[in-house]
């Protein structure tokens, strides 16, 4: 893992926001321009997409893997969404903040939440739509559930709209305008990370 030639001491980001907002492709673009972070790989339990890779994407598991990981302790945080298990792998986050690396975390907003007491130092960036309009279309778009998993999917986001309250920066995807909400996440980044001191973030024994 490459040592990044900026100042500050490393840190971690958290970014959430509601199901369908943008968050992958915010990230794939900011691994495109920006080297100085680590994006942490989720673990899941649910199938791979069309377009997908293991280990890029996702780590894709079977439940009982992905049970026996959390038996070892090995998450920093795990839950249950949709009905599949989503986990935040331990050890990734504790060998990039080693390596002098920013270190973004995309979780939901229930993970969100749980790594809010777990870590609380840590950064909490809220990606938002422009309009719930926009978010419906983009969930529509994705075509990848049932009308009535839609359904599901778009009033759990709107609740998760009403957290972003306590988040520290709420960024706006705009339509058709990715680049600006990834230099907005960069600009709030190092701003923090420049402002830093070493911090505990956590024990993560």
């Amino acid at each position: 893992m490459p040592k990044p030639a900026v100042s500050g001491q490393p840190i971690i980001l958290v970014l959430s926001g509601p199901s369908g907002v943008g968050k992958d492709a915010v990230l794939s673009r900011m691994r495109e321009l920006h080297k100085d972070f680590h994006f942490i790989v989720t673990a899941t339990t649910r199938m791979k997409r069309q377009g997908e890779t293991e280990g890029k994407d996702y780590i894709f598991l079977t439940r009982r893997s992905f049970e026996k990981i959390v038996e070892s302790g090995g998450f920093l945080e795990w839950a249950e969404v949709y009905g599949n298990l989503y986990g935040v792998p331990k050890e990734q986050v504790t060998k990039a903040l080693s390596s002098g690396l920013n270190v973004v975390i995309k979780i939901d907003v229930q993970g969100a939440r749980t790594l809010k007491r777990i870590a609380p130092k840590a950064l909490f960036l809220f990606l938002a739509p422009p309009s719930m309009e926009s978010l419906s279309s983009r969930l529509r778009q994705r075509m990848t559930e049932s009308p009535e998993a839609f359904a599901v999917r778009f009033s759990t986001a709107k609740n998760e709209m009403r957290e972003s309250i306590w988040f520290d920066h709420t960024i706006v995807n705009e339509d058709g305008n990715i680049d600006s909400a990834v230099e907005k996440l960069r600009g709030i980044a190092t701003t923090t990370r420049n402002a830093n001191v070493l911090v505990d973030y956590f024990s993560l024994s």
